[in-house]
């Protein structure tokens, strides 16, 4: 292990994205299992292990009912049906209600369908018919960006999930329904790159840590930005990161050579919220750099109490990459979506475009519009996802698009908040079984989201042996090698932080995949190989 940790090796991997790296470090847990015949634990990944069930319950009874609406149509014994017809459905979906009360889901879906007619003023015939025709899932998305009822369902779930319940006045979010947020991202940064508000060479801000791929994808050559990494260095008098940014790095963002302005928020990993401190310094920003764009990464947004994306308090300037992958544990069924305002920077400044790149744009787009300037640029980027000629097979698969409508209906008919509230608690308990048992209790902090934790070790090691060991440490090993240790030595698997351009010791732990014991076992095992370091360090200044 010794050998391993301070080889060339351990350089090369350090270049190596941390989920690429991440394999690397399960096989030497894996090596560490078979010989004590232990369990390992991996808190390297981010998927969540529990699932909101209520609305896979409904989604499944859901499938049921259109079955049903299938095979009136027409049922040969071959195994072939029909499609649901529109006409009456929501009659005959009244009345399956009815015979089916007891069905698991039957009681959300009839709780949901009234919700749609009473709150969204919904057609029955038209909601029902999204619904079944949908669920099966035997046409294309139409319209491609985003279902009917689907966006207007999602739009006021936006409102609680991103907005705190208070959207900006008068304003109202397109959106495109994307195969997780990953992809919502891709096609970002390729609109952006296609209509020329991004282009190689630009200036744009990061703010970190943040999940790698915004770190690697403005590397690649056909991107190739100049980066301002804005860094969540502060730390509080007594030596602790509040991982929030000092005014003066924001500051920099006055300058109109930044075009653009990327953000996870909560931060991944730190996993907090921006202040309301920063907030409003970004605010006083657009004063002097009004055609800043930003891109806000809210998935971990519904961990914190009240959250606000930036598009809430910058709709203008904003597009917003929402998932519901992490809070309802469907990372398996890639479900997002991209929001952008009505009235957007985007838009304007396509519109301010040069003659000669309007009209490269006109011939791009030509096959898909006779009004290419009247083309959105959340449309832009649909057409983009399917590399425009492909534009009328576009869109998130429509099963995918209504079971992302029945979670966002299980949040807006949850007025006591029962899901939302038990969720923050399972991770907070875990966050603190880490913390303790590494030996801390660290404060309440209502911008913490809890879903990752980013311990800085060199923080640590200073404060529980010296700086003269953190000096020896820094000086010995690369950064690597506790993560390799935690691994080979415990069979605990973590990430490397500075792999998402955090500090250069710290690691990542993720707070979503392991049950709240194993956080115990996780934290005193941190502390333990904390601890061996600082035994090898005495030795080494012993032989001296």
């Amino acid at each position: 292990m010794d050998n391993l940790i301070n080889s060339p090796l351990d350089k090369e991997l350090s270049r190596l994205s941390p989920f690429e790296l991440k394999g690397r470090i399960i096989a030497m847990a894996n090596e560490k299992v078979k010989r004590d015949a232990n369990t390992m634990l991996n808190a390297g990944r981010g998927n969540p292990n529990w699932v909101a069930t209520e609305s896979r319950d409904a989604f499944f009874a859901l499938g049921m009912f259109a079955m049903t609406e299938c095979r009136l149509n027409f049922n040969m014994p071959e195994g072939i049906a029909g499609v649901p017809q529109k006409e009456g459905i929501s009659v005959r979906f009244e009345t399956w209600l009815r015979e089916n009360a007891s069905m698991p889901g039957v009681k959300f879906l009839s709780k949901a369908y009234e919700y749609c007619l009473m709150e969204l003023s919904a057609d029955g015939d038209s909601l029902v018919s999204e619904w079944a025709g949908g669920i099966v899932g035997d046409h294309y998305p139409t319209p491609p960006r985003i279902l009917e009822y689907t966006e207007k369902i999602i739009q006021k779930y936006l409102d609680w999930a991103i907005c705190a319940g208070n959207p900006p006045k008068d304003n109202v979010f397109d959106l495109f329904a994307v195969e997780g947020s990953t992809a919502g991202m891709c096609y970002f940064f390729d609109v952006l790159k296609q209509n020329f508000l991004l282009e190689k060479g630009d200036s744009i801000a990061i703010m970190v840590p943040v999940f790698t791929p915004y770190i690697e994808i403005p590397q690649l050559s056909e991107f190739n930005y100049d980066v301002l990494n804005v860094r969540a260095d502060v730390m509080t008098p007594d030596g602790l990161h509040t991982w929030q940014y000092d005014p003066k790095d924001i500051e920099r963002l006055r300058d109109p050579k930044y075009k653009m302005l990327f953000v996870t928020n909560p931060s991944n990993p730190p996993s907090y919220a921006i202040s309301p401190d920063t907030v409003k310094a970004l605010q006083d920003v657009v004063k002097d750099n009004p055609n800043l764009m930003i891109l806000s990464d809210d998935v971990y947004g519904t961990f914190v109490r009240g959250y606000r994306s930036l598009i809430a308090d910058l709709p203008y300037n904003t597009a917003s990459c929402y998932s519901y992958s992490k809070y309802f544990g469907a990372t398996g069924w890639r479900i997002a979506v991209t929001a952008v305002s009505e009235k957007n920077i985007f838009d304007d400044l396509i519109s301010k475009l040069p003659e000669n790149k309007k009209s490269a744009l006109n011939t791009r787009y030509s096959s898909l519009t006779l009004d290419v300037p009247g083309l959105k640029f959340i449309d832009r980027m649909v057409a983009e996802s399917r590399l425009i000629a492909l534009n009328h097979t576009a869109g998130l698969s429509t099963p995918q698009q209504i079971q992302m409508s029945l979670m966002s209906l299980g949040s807006l008919m949850d007025e006591n908040g029962t899901y939302h509230e038990r969720i923050i608690r399972l991770i907070h308990d875990r966050y603190d079984a880490l913390w303790k048992n590494f030996g801390f209790s660290m404060p309440a902090d209502a911008l913490r989201a809890d879903y990752y934790s980013e311990i800085d070790m060199m923080v640590w090691a200073e404060k529980l042996h010296g700086k003269e060991f953190a000096d020896f440490i820094n000086n010995t090993y690369s950064p690597l090698a506790f993560v390799f240790r935690l691994a080979s030595e415990t069979g605990c698997v973590v990430l490397n932080g500075d792999g998402f351009d955090g500090p250069r010791w710290s690691i990542r732990v993720s707070l979503a995949n392991l049950n709240e014991a194993d956080y115990v076992r996780l934290g005193k095992n941190i502390r333990m190989v904390l601890d061996e370091f600082a035994k090898d360090w005495e030795v080494a200044k012993a032989s001296k």
